[in-house]
């Protein structure tokens, strides 16, 4: 499986930070958006993480938090479940720490939680609670394994495993979801009603329940989303096809940071962090969804 990375001072460990991308293995391309590898090599790390979808994540070092949108607050542990974001997340970690994860397409939250994706919008578990003792030897085994490449192999296998818990998600659904929020710059709900053939009210409960918002939420999200990572890879958005996504200057400003973290102007010199998920996600682009790759 090849390795998709990105590193201000190389790929040996020393860096700053430093983050490695992953596609899934072809059977998990429904539930698994991709996994990924960081080094922190700092005594503290504190950034804006971009609104994204569910998160599952192993840190070697559980001194830190996630400071939600709406200011809630979670302490990060040894095995995290993190539900889908509505806004931009503080993410701090104090010391170095090594972190293992990956991203949950709706299927894989569904196939995890086997519950609404919505009562776990902007907050984050301890997955012990929910596995019991046995995450524990999974972690282990993960901080253990000598290379990226056995690190793969387990998380492989542990999505695997873990993505069969709860519910079969209604992939058709999903697809035309997906296709909405990627073939317009700026996605409007009657669309995707008349794209489903079902009423508002069903269409709004299933993408609460799957996606973890409302449609209006989910199509602010990825277009303020799509939009940073063009400006943070240094495109302009008449170029990314996002130019008239936005009312006026002052509504750009204000979607990218709410749901980004960062304005315009702090996302054309984005941070190492902001720079190695851009970049990273970006080389993915064909191997994963669109929504993972231009997000």
């Amino acid at each position: 499986m090849s390795d998709i990375s990105s590193s201000p001072a190389g790929v040996d460990g020393s860096a700053p930070f430093e983050l490695h991308y992953f596609p899934p293995d072809p059977d998990l391309a429904e539930m698994v958006s991709s996994f990924y590898f960081a080094r922190i090599n700092m005594p503290l790390f504190d950034e804006y993480e971009r609104a994204d979808r569910p998160q599952f994540r192993f840190v070697t070092n559980v001194d830190g938090e996630y400071v939600f949108a709406d200011g809630h607050r979670s302490a990060v542990s040894r095995a995290n479940i993190v539900g889908p974001t509505s806004g931009r997340v503080r993410a701090i970690s104090r010391g170095p720490a090594q972190l293992f994860g990956f991203g949950m397409l709706p299927a894989g939250w569904a196939a995890l939680m086997g519950d609404d994706a919505e009562k776990l919008t902007d907050r984050a578990m301890d997955a012990a609670d929910l596995f019991g003792p046995w995450i524990d030897e999974v972690a282990t085994a993960l901080e253990s394994a000598a290379s990226v490449e056995e690190k793969l192999v387990i998380g492989n296998n542990f999505a695997r495993e873990v993505l069969t818990r709860g519910e079969t998600a209604p992939m058709w659904f999903i697809r035309t979801v997906d296709g909405w929020l990627t073939e317009s710059p700026s996605p409007q709900v009657p669309e995707l009603v008349e794209a489903t053939g079902m009423s508002i009210r069903s269409v709004e409960r299933m993408t609460k329940h799957y996606y973890g918002l409302s449609p209006r939420m989910l199509a602010r999200k990825y277009r303020a989303v799509r939009a940073a990572s063009a400006l943070a890879r240094g495109e302009k958005l008449d170029d990314a096809e996002l130019g008239d996504a936005f009312y006026d200057q002052s509504h750009l400003i204000r979607e990218i940071k709410r749901f980004a973290g960062a304005t315009p102007g702090q996302l054309g010199k984005p941070t190492s962090y902001t720079e190695a998920t851009t970049k990273g996600r970006k080389q993915l682009a064909g191997r994963v969804s669109p929504l993972v790759s231009e997000t």
